[in-house]
């Protein structure tokens, strides 16, 4: 064999020199490619989601109970007087209603036996109405109820207001008229035998003594 020249080992050494860097070049390029495809895909795990973490119960502090509303009080609805009731919160003394216990303590007992005439008890000498005044207001053209007008009690007698004047009721009715005459009956009075006389529509000829005052 031949001995190999130095050119020629010179020229290998310099292709060596020459070629090592790029072969390393190569061979780094290549190990990272491989470390990539060593390494395995990491894939990406959707987020799951995060739990609210529970909230410590807050301690509610006691209600209160609701106090009860207390409701306004209807009034209760006054009842409204009948017709008696109103008749007796409006009474006056010459009312019906008013009437019956004077009446009926004025009641006769025989009205024939006790009851007496002016000319009996000496004449009239009570209050005299004007003629013209008599005439426009008293007669038996004049009629009226005995319980429409004031009443009231004088010197143990009964009285009535009517035209203006004051009449005592002297004689006791009788005992046989009804017992509602003063609401119920027409009487009218007239003067006869000198002095004025109470007269019942429903009982002609009974005449029960009057004395006028104003």
């Amino acid at each position: 064999m031949k001995p190999i020249g130095l050119e020629r080992i010179g020229v290998l050494v310099l292709l060596l020199v020459a070629a090592a860097p790029a072969f390393a070049l190569q061979e780094q390029h290549g190990g990272a490619e491989n470390k990539q495809e060593a390494r395995p895909e990491q894939r990406q795990e959707p987020a799951k989601p995060q739990q609210a973490r529970p909230q410590p119960q807050r301690q509610q502090a006691p209600q209160e109970r609701p106090q009860p509303q207390r409701q306004p009080q209807a009034k209760a609805p006054q009842a409204r007087p009948q017709p008696q009731q109103r008749a007796k919160r409006t009474q006056q003394p010459g009312h019906a209603t008013g009437q019956q216990a004077s009446w009926q303590a004025h009641k006769a007992g025989n009205f024939k036996a006790e009851h007496r005439t002016w000319q009996q008890r000496g004449g009239y000498h009570g209050y005299r109405i004007p003629d013209d005044r008599f005439r426009a207001s008293f007669g038996e053209d004049h009629r009226f109820r005995m319980s429409s007008y004031p009443m009231s009690m004088s010197g143990g007698y009964p009285r009535f207001q009517f035209g203006g004047m004051w009449m005592s009721v002297l004689d006791p009715w009788p005992e046989y008229w009804a017992a509602n005459w003063y609401s119920n009956d027409d009487v009218y009075i007239v003067f006869m035998d000198g002095g004025y006389y109470l007269c019942n529509r429903s009982y002609p000829g009974d005449q029960v003594a009057l004395s006028v005052s104003l």
